[in-house]
This record gives structure tokens, sequence and C-alpha cells, in this order.
């Protein structure tokens, strides 16, 4: 079954989250899914910019609660799974392509942090975007922690980490999170105006310009995405982070005691 679907608009390839029904979820068969399709298109010369989008209301809601409930009753795999998804994620960085995080609706957790490692972002402006892991006991774990301070410094990325904070897109662009926002019905225009911009400067320069302002901006990016799961190992084991998904399947707010 197909999870993640691909469009080609000349020169520019869209990747498409096509799970709708659950609000795009990042299963494994979807991360599975979105990995092939990044790595076909970064291997195909035609295509030189990547778009990511989700099909239906919203972006993504972000990882699976499925998964996520897995983890909670076998802690152990958390690593495995993790540097699983977190390669897929880095590949949108890695790739000598630009890519392009388009965000509609909602893009939430994991999600938020596929949408960090792409290059560049294009918001709606009332769509929501926000890192909301510490609410059921958990950190961003798949480079949130070690991407969003480069992008909107470290105060703002802590308040926005700490606390769970959803923002909309137009207070996603003033912070300077996102690249460009725009109305709903405008998203599609405002993301192709940016690719066109792209597409007018030499794509061996752009590539090799990503890789190097990558570089300079997160230098340390390795030794900090392996501090992020050793500190998410231990929120997986604590009991924060069993209360966090009993209420998040019961759909209630969490009761967390103090440490």
């Amino acid at each position: 079954m197909s999870l993640v679907l691909v469009e080609d608009r000349d020169a520019v390839r869209h990747i498409v989250l096509d799970r709708p029904q659950k609000r795009n979820a990042l299963s494994t068969a979807v991360v599975q899914q979105l990995g092939d399709a990044l790595r076909e298109a970064a291997a195909t010369p035609s295509v030189r910019i990547v778009v990511l989008r989700g099909a239906g209301p919203m972006f993504s809601s972000g990882m699976d609660t499925a998964d996520l409930g897995a983890l909670a009753a076998d802690p152990a795999r958390l690593r495995e799974w993790r540097a699983s998804v977190l390669a897929i994620w880095n590949l949108c960085e890695e790739i000598a392509k630009p890519t392009i995080a388009q965000i509609h609706g909602a893009c939430l957790g994991g999600a938020a942090e596929l949408a960090l490692a792409c290059d560049l972002r294009v918001m709606a402006a009332d769509a929501v975007l926000g890192l909301v892991e510490t609410r059921i006991g958990l950190i961003p774990d798949v480079g949130g922690c070690s991407r969003l301070p480069a992008l909107v410094g470290l105060g703002r990325a802590k308040e926005l980490i700490l606390a769970s904070k959803l923002i909309d897109g137009t207070e996603a662009e003033r912070i300077g999170l996102v690249n460009r926002v725009a109305p709903a019905d405008e998203l599609d225009a405002t993301t192709a105006q940016l690719a066109g911009e792209l597409l007018a400067c030499a794509p061996l320069a752009v590539g090799l310009a990503k890789s190097v302002l990558n570089a300079a901006a997160r230098p340390a990016l390795a030794q900090t995405l392996e501090q992020e799961v050793a500190a998410q190992e231990l929120c997986a084991t604590s009991e924060d982070f069993n209360e966090g998904t009993r209420a998040l399947a019961e759909r209630r707010a969490p009761r967390f005691r103090a440490s």
C-alpha cells in the first residue's frame, strides 16, 4: 500500500505523505517509504528541488501513537527505532538538492523535526507547528533539540520545546522558524515561487553551499544528536512517559508528579 506519493512538476519533485485518514501520522511504513522516495529523488538527475507536503487537512500529526505505545512497553527498542527514523530525517539535510517543507494545517512532534531537517520551510498563516514531546514525558529526539536553536536562537528554542508551545505560521516566520508564510489558498504558489528562485541558480553551487552552511551552523550536530537519544532513553523508562502515554490514549491531561 502506497503511503507516500511522488509528483513531478518539471524539475521540482513533490513527495506527499498520503495517510490523511490518520492525519498523516508517521508510522514505520510511512517513514520507510519516505526514505525510499528521498533516496530516489537524490539519485534522479532531472530532479533539482524536493518539496515535502501532506495530503488532506494537515502536514502531519507526528509520530504514530501505536509506535509510541510500543516503545512505552519495550523501551529497550528506543535507540534502534530512533536511529531508523533519524536516518531518514537526515536525508533531507544531506542530499545535495534543496528540500522545502510545505506546511499546512498542523505539523507536530516528529513531523516538525522532519520540517526542521529540510533546508527551507513555507507555512500557511493559519497552520500550527509545535514540538510537543514534553507533554507526554519525552523530548524531541530526532533532531529537534539539535536543529531548532540554530534557526530561532537558544532562548526561543527553549520556550518552544520546554513548554511544548504551538505557534502559527505568522509567528513562525517572525522568529525565523519558517522562510515564508502565505494564506492557505496561496501556499502552493508561494512554494512554487521559492522553488523558481532556487532553480535560477547553478545546481552544483547550490548543493555545495548547502553542505558548507550546514556544517557552519551545526558543527557539533553528531554529538548533540547522540545526546538527544541518551536523554530520551532516560525519559522512556520514566513514570512520566508511562503517564503521558496513558493520558494520550485516554484523551486527558497527564498528571505528572514532581521529581
